[in-house]
């Protein structure tokens, strides 16, 4: 499988209370192929959502090197990173970060349009995204008539918009009940087949992370394959 997204010896060093330096991220290797749906898994403060940032372009790395799509961010100008981030990079987080006072659609035209796509044409895209998370009876709804459920849904959709390259999640469904949750894990476990795009999702939840076609842990600041998530109990 030819790797959308390549991580190579990425390492992340904070300076630290006392002025110290802290190395959350000590050598990372990551491949994430087209249509490949990638967990990771740790604990609280392993460096889960330090690396989501640095695939993201969201935050540069200490040492090392990441490229999407034969983009490398350390050899990028600025105004080559936003237009990464725009166009080839989805985000989904734990809270939506919707705008409240927009609908659904115009929610997920938002991204076309600051992009330049006409308004039909944006209108057009949100609308067939929105009814394939199955919200095509929500389009004039704004976040606050939504389930918690459902608002995540739009913003998946939303990430969608551009036609990425890569999807990035964080705890997506930490702020779901249960029901919530498993409705959103399955659109999770087809949207990278489905639109054909890398997704990389960072969890606690162990009946997404199961889902995933691999499973990886950050431990020490390195990252290691996971060969079965217990689901049970």
């Amino acid at each position: 499988m030819t790797a959308v997204l390549s991580a190579r010896g990425v390492r992340k060093v904070f300076t630290g209370g006392d002025g110290r330096p802290l190395e959350i991220l000590s050598g990372i290797d990551l491949e994430v192929g087209r249509g490949e749906f990638v967990a990771i898994v740790g604990e609280s403060g392993a460096g889960k959502s330090t690396l989501l940032h640095l695939l993201g372009a969201l935050d540069r790395p200490s040492e090392g090197s990441i490229t999407l799509d034969g983009l490398c961010y350390e050899a990028a100008t600025g105004a080559e990173l936003d237009e990464l981030r725009n166009r080839r990079i989805g985000f989904v987080f734990q809270f939506h970060h919707l705008l409240r006072d927009f609908t659904a659609l115009e929610n997920v035209c938002m991204p076309l349009r600051i992009g330049g796509v006409p308004e039909a044409e944006a209108s057009a895209r949100a609308d067939n995204l929105l009814r394939q998370v199955g919200l095509g009876e929500r389009l004039s709804h704004r976040p606050g008539q939504l389930s918690g459920g459902e608002q995540q849904r739009v913003a998946v959709a939303r990430a969608l918009a551009n036609d990425p390259r890569l999807v990035l999640a964080d705890e997506p469904s930490g702020n779901l009940d249960l029901r919530q949750a498993d409705r959103l894990h399955d659109l999770l476990a087809t949207l990278a087949r489905d639109f054909e795009t890398a997704l990389v999702v960072v969890t606690h939840n162990r009946q997404l992370a199961a889902r995933a076609d691999r499973v990886l842990a950050v431990e020490a600041g390195r990252l290691v394959p996971v060969d079965r998530v217990e689901v049970g109990g």
